[in-house]
């Protein structure tokens, strides 16, 4: 089963094919392609390291993130917006229900200080802007 942080949920949709390195790409894009292709798909949300942070160059020995502060407000901001439990999902229903009460403002107070965030299609597949 794949697991995901909860900011991961919003990294997943403006994934597009970029990433910090290839095993790193090679790992995400076959986790996304999954995601957004395959009905039905059961996840598993962790409130820690998940399926995409074990391929990440910036993953410690002590299962942290080297921005570990950084991604620990992105998770933290995610789970209040959006009243996210650890636990099993099917990620297209919590995709379709977190897209709906998506606004750019709520997208850009989660990801702010993300790298990735102003060059990916974020803003786009999430709030259609």
């Amino acid at each position: 089963m794949i697991r995901l942080r909860p900011h991961h949920l919003l990294c997943t949709q403006g994934y597009s094919g970029k990433g910090y390195s290839t095993e790193f790409v090679q790992n995400m894009s076959a986790i996304v392609h999954s995601l957004r292709n395959v009905p039905g798909t059961r996840i598993r949300l962790v409130f820690g390291s998940d399926s995409l942070c074990a391929h990440c160059p910036h993953h410690t020995a002590d299962d942290l993130c080297e921005s570990q502060e950084k991604v620990s407000r992105f998770d933290r901001k995610t789970v209040e917006y959006f009243g996210l439990h650890e636990g099993e999902y099917v990620y297209q229903d919590l995709i379709r229900a977190i897209d709906a009460r998506m606004t750019p403002a709520m997208l850009e107070d989660i990801c702010r200080g993300c790298a990735w965030y102003p060059v990916s299609a974020c803003k786009k597949n999430i709030c259609g802007k």
